[in-house]
């Protein structure tokens, strides 16, 4: 059975990736498919799923940082948001025969939007640091929250009373980031990450409380280190394998019945409306329209939080079991439908950029006000390594820089070095037309993304830009995308790199010298 299961997961999770879509679709088309042979979800399998979800909730524990939840701006639409939508939910759900707090239970849990298909979808496009990205990821983390919150109601069961002693636990966090410090290899980064997911579910479970909010709980422990992140990554593979249990069990729970393809078809045609409502929440707290939409965009599909907090509510008696695959088929759709739209989001948004203006209200958010460039005659986009050695390079050389970044925590590192670096998203023409570029010679692009790159350069050009435009490319194929889009000259270091060392081949074989190796001290490129 095992290999069986396996197996299918693999064949239709790789399917849906070749299909553009998120490979859970996949998964969850899976466990259909086995539950129409008559297969049934085995002990092995709900024990993967239990560790899929306790693995997710730790690193979203991980990023649970208060400075981006704690403001007027995300509570309020974040707060604002589920309230509306569980008000929409709760009378639908009713009239669908659910009990009353089944129905408010299932509505509030229908208001959350994926977290998962949202990082990657930022990933992706590198804006993870952008305005839309934090406030999308801001929104989450409130999303997620109030998921624990149901996951620790309908968990069942009385604390015992030595569970007011986890009150304790931000005591042990100044250990935990000691032992960090001296952890170098990767295999223990994914070790200790593990060790902490489980160790904080099997104390929480100790003190009957929920494993899952023991699994954020420690998660948060580590938050706002910076190395938080790096166990993040190391983890994501795991954690991505044991979901695919978590979604093949919620499959294996069999077709919904034909009256329930009602209340499906009647939820995901308001997913249009969860969508619209986030772009005038955005629009009301002042943000410009081009961050609403994209943010909007990016939190428009259900969330596997709805499957998460649904199955322990559906274990405990608080909704019935026979809701989670109509929830699972709810989200597995609703990602379909979104995966196209984020991917071709830019040209959406283009096209209907005229009449989304129209909602931006008077005054801007206070992230939105107009950069100066001041002097400068160089501009770098982009701060990571190879901007900032750009940067350095012309200020030795006496030139008048600054550098522009996505990324509020990137700026303020560079800050803190000296380095002038202002806030911006290059793709934004609003952007553009907001500053005075009479003064700049040079653009420098030194960002990873392909598609960004190639936005950016158009952008410039399309918003009258006349100077040169040099971008850093990693693969020679993109060397001829960026000079159509309007780069006046194209880097690759790589190849460049190779070059340099054919020719200190050959001056070593001609004449043997000896090579003099400058070991540069590390500093804040190296961090």
């Amino acid at each position: 059975m095992d290999i069986i299961w396996i197996g299918v997961a693999f064949l239709l999770g790789f399917a849906a990736s070749r299909a553009h879509l998120p490979p859970l679709v996949g998964y969850l088309a899976a466990g259909l498919t086995l539950a129409a042979f008559g297969y049934e979800s085995g002990e092995m399998l709900k024990e993967i799923s239990h560790l899929g979800v306790l693995f997710l909730l730790f690193t979203v524990g991980l990023h649970i940082r208060l400075k981006n939840i704690i403001r007027y701006d995300i509570l309020g639409i974040g707060i604002a948001h589920l309230i509306i939508s569980t008000a929409i939910f709760t009378p639908i759900s009713l009239l669908f025969g659910y009990g009353v707090e089944a129905a408010i239970i299932i509505s509030i849990t229908l208001g959350f939007s994926s977290t998962v298909l949202t990082a990657k979808n930022l990933e992706r496009r590198n804006e993870l640091g952008a305005l839309y990205g934090r406030a999308a990821i801001g929104i989450l983390i409130i999303q997620d929250l109030v998921a624990i919150a149901i996951i620790a109601y309908t968990g069942g069961g009385m604390p015992s009373i030595w569970g007011l002693s986890i009150l304790a636990l931000p005591l042990f966090r100044p250990l935990l980031i000691n032992l960090l410090g001296v952890i170098r290899d990767d295999e223990v980064w994914m070790l200790f990450g593990l060790a902490l997911a489980l160790g904080g579910a099997s104390l929480f479970e100790f003190f009957n409380l929920s494993g899952e909010l023991g699994a954020l709980a420690a998660g948060m422990l580590l938050a706002s280190d910076e190395r938080a992140d790096q166990i993040g990554r190391k983890m994501w593979g795991v954690k991505e394998t044991f979901l695919v249990g978590f979604f093949m069990d919620v499959g294996l729970t069999g077709f919904p019945s034909f009256s329930d393809y009602y209340f499906i078809i009647v939820i995901l045609l308001i997913l249009p409306v969860k969508a619209i409502l986030f772009y005038f929440l955005f629009m009301q707290f002042k943000f410009r329209a081009r961050t609403g939409f994209l943010a909007s965009i990016s939190l428009t599909a259900y969330s596997e939080f709805t499957l998460i907090a649904g199955v322990v509510a559906s274990q405990n008696g608080f909704i019935p079991e026979s809701t989670m695959v109509i929830l699972g088929l709810i989200v597995a759709i609703s990602y379909v439908i979104n995966a196209p739209i984020t991917i071709n989001e830019e040209k959406i948004w283009k096209r209907w950029q005229d009449f989304l203006l129209k909602f931006e209200r008077e005054g801007r958010h206070p992230e939105h006000q107009t950069v100066s460039l001041g002097s400068a005659e160089f501009l770098i986009i982009g701060m990571g390594n190879a901007g900032r050695a750009a940067y350095d390079k012309l200020k030795e050389q006496g030139k008048p820089v600054v550098g522009m970044d996505i990324d509020p925590d990137r700026i303020e590192k560079n800050l803190e070095y000296g380095r002038r670096v202002v806030y911006g998203d290059i793709q934004d023409t609003d952007l553009w037309t907001n500053i005075d570029l009479s003064n700049i010679k040079s653009v420098m692009i030194a960002m990873g993304n392909q598609d960004v790159k190639e936005n950016a350069t158009k952008t410039l050009r399309k918003a009258g830009f006349s100077g040169l435009i040099y971008v850093l490319t990693m693969r020679e194929e993109e060397a001829e995308i960026m000079q159509k889009a309007g780069a006046s000259a194209v880097s690759i270091p790589i190849k460049e790199a190779g070059e340099r060392l054919a020719e200190l081949s050959a001056e070593s074989s001609e004449k043997p010298t000896q090579i003099d190796l400058k070991i540069k001290k590390p500093n804040d490129d190296e961090q």
